[in-house]
């Protein structure tokens, strides 16, 4: 995720640590130069003149932007849908530990229950990264939870099941009464959506027959379009190809970037940054002092 202050418009035209230029610059070089070559060659191919129109190219530039404002339309409404889903974990992480350490007749017995909310935030992380929790699980939950979750296939979902076991556990020991077993129980439930809503985006992508329609008639309408204006604009044929280009590429690499918001590319959600957050937001809820610290941005990217 990008974290810098908005940069004057002039530095703003060369930015390029966090844009899609990096990853689009080997078609945009390859473009330009077959535009080159098209205008040094005025159009002819073999000795045969490509004869060609601005005029489908308008109509099917008009279609590619469609198809690319829905694609991008659609990726940014799973980045943000992301976003909402762990701005609701945090939320009710939070209610959770607060009345953990509040409506429990005996707080002595809530640091477990807040310390498994927070590895359920460190193994969502993990899970919809493909990465090992074991570490985070080592400093946070006692070696019995740990076994236990070493041979759970959904961690997360373990965890919770946890957290439900420890509030069944105060109901019979007579520390917490069932009304406020049921208050706790409903954010809870809510935290169990978010789960839910996370592993739907990271399992469910775009169907593939978008991107490969996208990415065809980009590359066709890129390479066609020398042809169409060499003959009206001679020189500068070059120059437009490359903008129009990296216009279509840029636009196309954006929205397979954020289609899937929980990846390390720079423009993905900074789930990093978030469970260390909820970590300490919780850690500072049972009164302790030393929390940890978000990981500090490397090159205005922060993950």
């Amino acid at each position: 995720m990008i974290v810098r202050p908005r940069p004057h418009w002039f530095p703003m035209l060369f930015v390029v640590r966090g844009s899609v230029l990096p990853h689009i610059a080997p078609q945009l070089i390859f473009t330009t130069a077959i535009a080159i070559l098209v205008t040094a060659w005025h159009g002819v191919v073999y000795e045969w003149k490509v004869t060609l129109t601005f005029v489908p190219f308008s109509l099917i530039g008009l279609t590619l932007a469609i198809f690319l404002g829905f694609r991008n339309n659609t990726s940014y409404a799973r980045y943000w849908e992301a976003r909402v889903l762990w701005g609701t974990l945090m939320i009710e992480a939070r209610n959770l530990s607060r009345q953990a350490m509040t409506l429990v007749d005996d707080t002595r017995q809530a640091p477990p229950f807040v310390r498994l909310l927070i590895a359920f935030t460190h193994a969502l992380r993990h899970q919809l990264r493909g990465t090992d929790p074991k570490a985070d699980f080592a400093r946070l939950l006692t070696p019995a939870e740990c076994e236990r979750l070493s041979s759970a296939q959904f961690k997360p979902a373990m965890l919770l099941l946890m957290a439900s076991e420890w509030m069944a556990a105060r109901r019979r020991e007579g520390t917490l009464s069932q009304t406020m077993a049921l208050a706790m129980e409903a954010p809870l439930c809510k935290i169990g959506e978010a789960l839910a809503g996370c592993e739907r985006i990271a399992n469910t992508p775009i169907p593939f027959t978008y991107a490969v329609i996208i990415h065809r008639t980009i590359y066709l309408y890129c390479l066609l379009l020398p042809f169409a204006l060499v003959d009206s604009i001679g020189p500068m044929t070059p120059i437009i190809v490359a903008f129009i280009s990296y216009t279509f590429f840029a636009l196309e690499a954006l929205g397979a970037e954020i289609e899937d918001p929980f990846g390390r590319e720079p423009n993905d959600l900074a789930l990093d940054a978030l469970s260390i957050n909820v970590e300490a937001t919780l850690r500072e809820t049972m009164g302790e002092r030393d929390l940890p610290s978000p990981p500090a941005p490397v090159g205005y990217v922060q993950t």
